[in-house]
């Protein structure tokens, strides 16, 4: 809290005013990295856990929705081909902190137990123990980040200024096979998030 000094207005005095002053959100840390992938777990979790804050998320899944050309183009499969799209807001202590909107392919998991990411006895997994239920090995990922700025929606589910600067991730999850299993936009505020990529070393 900071006060105005008084000072003389047309012969009268203004006489201080409190103002208050919010404290900027702590930046929290989202880890890349391979090593990550947890059989029992979340990594988004651990890395909330990490800053003393707790991690989760809210999503919504839609089955049988037609692919546009470009999430066609990353899996792999013909314009219009049907998918199962999850959007999710990442939450830290309640409040968003990442966005992430992810397509899967409806021939690969339709009619299994995993079909829904969110649903079903293999809710909330993750892509690659989901995929080892369908007997498919997940081996890889690839991703493609880049900075712009956040469109209105994104803004108002982050609780940032329109036209912030985002980083936007397009992670594609791959078979050992090399075939694509999953892709996703995923947008991290830089105001509120700071992107660590954990590259490990093999000799």
């Amino acid at each position: 809290m900071r006060e105005s000094a008084s000072r003389q207005r047309g012969g009268g005095t203004v006489r201080p005013q409190a103002s208050i002053v919010a404290a900027p959100r702590q930046r929290v840390r989202m880890v890349r990295s391979s090593a990550r992938e947890q059989p029992d777990g979340s990594p988004f979790r651990a890395d909330m856990k990490a800053v003393g804050k707790l991690g989760d998320w809210e999503s919504r899944t839609e089955a049988k929705v037609p692919a546009p050309a470009e999430i066609a183009a990353r899996l792999g499969i013909g314009e219009g081909e049907l998918c199962v799209r999850t959007v999710y807001e990442f939450l830290a202590d309640g409040k968003p902190v990442q966005l992430s909107t992810s397509w899967e392919p409806y021939d690969l998991t339709g009619g299994t137990l995993v079909v829904l990411p969110e649903g079903g006895p293999h809710a909330g997994v993750g892509v690659v123990n989901r995929m080892a239920e369908i007997g498919i090995t997940v081996s890889h990922a690839v991703e493609q980040p880049e900075p712009r700025q956040a469109d209105a929606e994104e803004a108002s589910l982050l609780g940032i200024q329109k036209a912030s600067l985002v980083t936007h991730i397009r992670r594609t999850y791959y078979s050992d096979e090399g075939r694509p299993v999953e892709t996703a936009d995923i947008v991290v505020p830089a105001a509120l998030c700071e992107i660590v990529y954990e590259i490990p070393v093999s000799r």
